[in-house]
């Protein structure tokens, strides 16, 4: 373990000198003008994996922009195979004039590394690779004692759209016993928890037509049917008075908390007021009967109004009956729901509360994400439990995510278990101006990422 560390140590400047590097390329995946920079971003990962003495490194193409694919073969062809998965696209850095520092020229301030990408995910990715370097020099070995395989892509904050049929493409090179995906959080620098869940989300928007026009509301209100109020009387029966969400079956399939996930999550350091401070200032906590916040935001599943609107929105009055009405809804998911169940649920669901008069369409907006879910006792996470808890000296605690992102693919198209090992912090202001990282949260990374080698090629025997 001393080696470890020594290693990490003396490496320290060089690794943040490369990552400020790489930092500096704008890889914005959701911007065509930046079509360049992605590609120059993988480009220099792949050049870098092959100094850092990946014996394979391979830049994937796809309809879109590319992901870059690095091995390095254990000793033992018996030894189990793990993919690394994370991605070198980063977000739009506007608004511009929120930013401190120049969002692609990385400053250190102190223990912090500030740059667009430095946490979500070039830095999380960028561990890895110190953390093999460091197990080999402390062991004398050359290679590590399970195969790992990197899978950067370059779609992940655009919607990954390519990125299952690069799995498909390539599912026999990728085959594995595990996935380690560093792209999430830990509950606090000084409280390293693990994740073992992230959200699945499915969207819809709902249309309700009556009159082929706006009427006049002294001439027919009353006398026809209203779209509007019609719209209010279907979304408020979206949840009934515990705040459970009422379509048909929505609940039969998901997987319930454990009663020792439930101590677990109690045993985070859970400030409610500060929390809804942060929460634009809410002012109270509000969801499900019978589940705390933490376990609405993580393990329960939940429908949100995103937008209603129809009829007269201008300044001044205008008494009409609107000829339509419209509104966003989006189902966040948990482990076990399937996206297309929910969407044929909630289709069959207006059709049912759409009254006389009123013609109702669903609109949904592509096949939604899937949840993922990895148990607490399964081998890998209690691997990766033991190395996280070798590199940071106390208890690691476990959380999940309310986002969404594409875990689920890798996990069934790859037809292994996830495994979830990031350094990340809520504070990170990922996807948001001044963006940073900390540096000893990386070095920390790299170091449970050289334990979780020796702790996977046990485990996953």
């Amino acid at each position: 373990m001393n080696d470890v560390v020594a290693y990490i140590q003396s490496e320290r400047d060089r690794f943040i000198a490369d990552l400020k590097e790489w930092l500096a390329i704008p890889s914005v995946s959701g911007d065509p003008a930046h079509a360049g920079d992605v590609r120059e971003s993988a480009e220099w990962l792949a050049a870098h994996l092959r100094k850092q003495g990946f014996p394979t490194v391979e830049t994937w193409e796809t309809d879109g922009l590319p992901a870059v694919f690095a091995e390095w073969p254990a000793d033992d062809p018996d030894a189990p195979a793990v993919v690394v998965y994370g991605h070198h696209d980063v977000q739009p850095v506007e608004p511009l004039e929120e930013w401190d520092t120049v969002p692609f020229e990385p400053v250190e301030r102190g223990d912090r590394l500030i740059g667009r990408g430095a946490s979500d995910d070039k830095g999380q990715v960028f561990f890895h690779t110190l953390g093999v370097r460091a197990l080999l020099a402390a062991t004398g070995r050359q290679a590590p004692p399970v195969t790992v395989k990197l899978l950067v892509e370059g779609e992940e904050e655009s919607g990954s759209v390519h990125f299952a049929d690069l799995l498909r493409t390539h599912r026999d090179r990728l085959a594995c016993d595990a996935v380690v995906i560093s792209d999430t959080t830990m509950w606090a620098a000084d409280v390293p928890s693990m994740c073992t869940g992230m959200r699945g989300l499915t969207e819809a928007e709902v249309t309700l037509r009556g009159p082929s026009t706006d009427l006049h509301s002294g001439s027919f209100g009353g006398a026809v049917p209203n779209p509007l109020h019609a719209m209010a009387t279907l979304l408020a029966s979206l949840h009934d008075a515990d705040g459970r969400v009422t379509l048909p079956g929505f609940y039969d399939d998901v997987v319930p908390l454990t009663d020792e996930e439930r101590e677990l999550f109690a045993r985070l350091p859970f400030d409610e007021e500060e929390w809804l401070r942060a929460a634009g200032e809410s002012r109270a906590a509000h969801g499900e009967k019978g589940y705390t916040t933490l376990e609405r935001i993580w393990a329960r599943p939940t429908a949100e109004i995103n937008g209603m609107w129809g009829g007269h929105t201008g300044p001044g009055g205008k008494t009409i009956v609107p000829r339509d009405a419209h509104a966003k809804i989006s189902f966040r998911l948990v482990a076990g729901q399937d996206p297309a169940k929910v969407q044929e649920s909630f289709k069959a669901w207006v059709a049912e509360r759409t009254p006389p008069g009123v013609e109702a369409e669903v609109r949904i907006p592509g096949g939604g994400v899937r949840p993922c879910f990895s148990p607490i006792h399964s081998p890998g996470v209690a691997a990766a439990r033991r190395a996280m808890e070798r590199a940071f000296g106390t208890d690691v605690l476990f959380t999940r995510e309310g986002g969404s992102g594409p875990e689920a693919d890798l996990a069934d198209i790859l037809d292994a278990p996830l495994v979830f090992v990031a350094v990340g912090l809520n504070g990170d202001r990922i996807h948001a101006p001044n963006e940073k990282v900390e540096i000893p949260l990386l070095l920390k990374g790299a170091e449970a990422a050289a334990y979780l080698w020796e702790e996977l090629a046990t485990a996953l025997r």
